[in-house]
């Protein structure tokens, strides 16, 4: 199954994100409040809303009735989460001493690569806009699950991580992505089906980047 194969490659990357230093200040609370706000600003303000822009260009492209439902069905519930973030922030923010969001932030350099890279491959084909979009949903799942299970109860983030998580129902969504890249991988050409590993690939590399950004906030003096 390509799910199988999907996950081979991912492992040693999916690694590095769980473990990145973004991730286990967020489980244990020592992560600089700046960087959660830098994350947040970032995610809901530019990566989300290009990821849901990427999903409808997919969905247009798609080769069938039931691919298509489905990244509609995420179009809405990517929007959804977007909000839901966005709110709880807000609200958190004060207790938890982290910086308001600034929503007239504009994309750093690692949030604009990983959105123009929604948009390239999704303008390529539905098998290289497949492979780019998926990793987006199966990592938030196994991060925000690997958070909640681990975390140090009463950190600081504690309460964060708990509105963070997708909730038990957004397993359903991954299981039908990756039942997706099955029936993809019999149903595609071997070049469409070597395409959509190679988008899959390079998109798991910008799941760490991502994070890495977060965490860096690199400034630049000019």
């Amino acid at each position: 199954m390509l799910q199988e194969e999907l996950k081979e490659l991912a492992a040693p990357i999916l690694d590095k994100v769980t473990e990145h230093p973004f991730w286990t200040g967020l489980r244990d609370g020592s992560l600089p409040g700046e960087s959660l706000a830098h994350f947040v600003e970032q995610d809901t303000g530019h990566l989300l809303p290009s990821y849901t822009r990427g999903l409808a260009r997919a969905a247009a492209a798609a080769r069938g009735e039931e691919y298509t439902a489905l990244l509609g069905r995420s179009i809405t519930g990517t929007l959804e989460a977007r909000g839901k973030l966005i709110e709880a922030y807000g609200k958190l923010a004060p207790e938890l001493g982290t910086p308001r969001l600034d929503p007239d932030a504009g994309a750093g350099p690692a949030t604009h690569a990983h959105c123009s890279f929604f948009q390239a491959a999704t303008a390529t084909s539905f098998a290289a806009g497949f492979g780019a979009l998926l990793p987006m949903v199966w990592f938030n799942h196994h991060v925000s699950n690997d958070l909640l299970e681990h975390h140090t109860p009463g950190s600081r983030y504690a309460r964060w991580i708990e509105i963070y998580h997708p909730g038990e129902g957004y397993s359903y969504a991954v299981k039908a992505f990756m039942a997706t890249a099955d029936r993809l991988g019999e149903e595609l050409s071997s070049a469409e089906r070597a395409e959509l590993i190679d988008h899959f690939t390079l998109s798991t590399r910008y799941e760490w980047a991502f994070a890495e950004a977060a965490w860096s906030r690199p400034s630049w003096p000019f």
